[in-house]
Parts: structure tokens; C-alpha cells; sequence
């Protein structure tokens, strides 16, 4: 959203992005997303042509993308086949050097919605997803404005 002309230096490069999950860095991630999508009703109203859209709630998502390095994961994950699906907390860091600053996110009560047991073929390093969905979330630094 910058107001002004901007220099390309201002745009964070991922390289320098970091995740912790419960207060634990995973050194093995590659990349991560969080978003937050609007769930709203369609109101028609009479002599409007336009429909128009109250929000009725917001449901937030996200995924961590990992290089498979241990079993971590799943030992985080397995009491899921026991019907108890633990909460974390993720924390987001991307903090470029060369760019305006340091974004960094805290999503609450992730949920990871899926679990990779296995993912591999010959000759190809060892990738997974982790998809999660959250319940809240704070910005703890802002890249400023400008």
C-alpha cells in the first residue's frame, strides 16, 4: 500500500524469512502463508441493482512448507488418530535486510488440517505442506508505511 513511488529494495525478500512453532524455530521451512477470508451474506435490497455484502464471520487459514528432514511433524500430530487434535501457536518472521523493515505475525489456536505420513520419489528432495487453519491473529511488527 505505499502511498508514494517506491524503490524495489523495499520489497522483502523471502531468503529471510523465518517460522517458530510453540517457541520451537523449524529450521527445515521453506516458505509459509497465512490468510484471513470474509465470509459474508448477499444483501439485495429494493431499487438497488447492486447486490451488496454484510460480513457475517472470517475463518483464517495458512501453511507451512517444509523440507522433509525428520518425523517431527508427525510426533506433533499423531495423537490426531486418538481423536485429540493439539493447538499451536506460529509465529512468522520476514525480516530482509535490504528492505523497510521487519513483518513479523503471531497466528493463535492453529490447527494443522492435514498430515503427511509419506511423499517421496526418487531423485526429488523431500517436500510437504502443512495446511492450518487459526482463530486469531496479532501483528507484532509492521513494515512501515510510506
Amino acid at each position: 500500500m505505499a502511498k508514494n513511488k517506491f524503490s524495489a529494495k523495499r520489497i522483502p525478500n523471502g531468503t529471510y524469512g523465518a517460522v517458530w512453532l510453540d517457541a520451537e524455530r523449524l529450521a527445515e521451512c521453506y516458505g509459509c502463508q497465512g490468510k484471513v477470508q470474509v465470509s459474508s451474506d448477499t444483501i439485495n435490497l429494493c431499487g438497488e441493482f447492486m447486490e451488496a455484502s454484510k460480513p457475517v464471520s472470517a475463518k483464517g487459514t495458512g501453511s507451512l512448507m517444509l523440507y522433509k528432514v525428520d518425523s517431527g511433524m508427525i510426533q506433533k500430530l499423531q495423537s490426531i488418530q486418538d481423536g485429540q487434535v493439539p493447538e499451536f501457536t506460529v509465529v512468522s518472521n520476514l525480516a530482509d535486510p535490504d528492505s523497510a523493515g521487519a513483518e513479523r505475525i503471531a497466528y493463535y489456536g492453529v490447527q494443522f488440517t492435514d498430515l503427511t505420513l509419506a511423499d517421496w520419489q526418487a531423485a526429488t528432495s523431500g517436500k510437504i505442506t502443512a495446511p492450518f487453519t487459526f482463530t486469531g491473529f496479532q501483528l507484532l511488527d509492521a513494515i512501515a508505511v510510506q
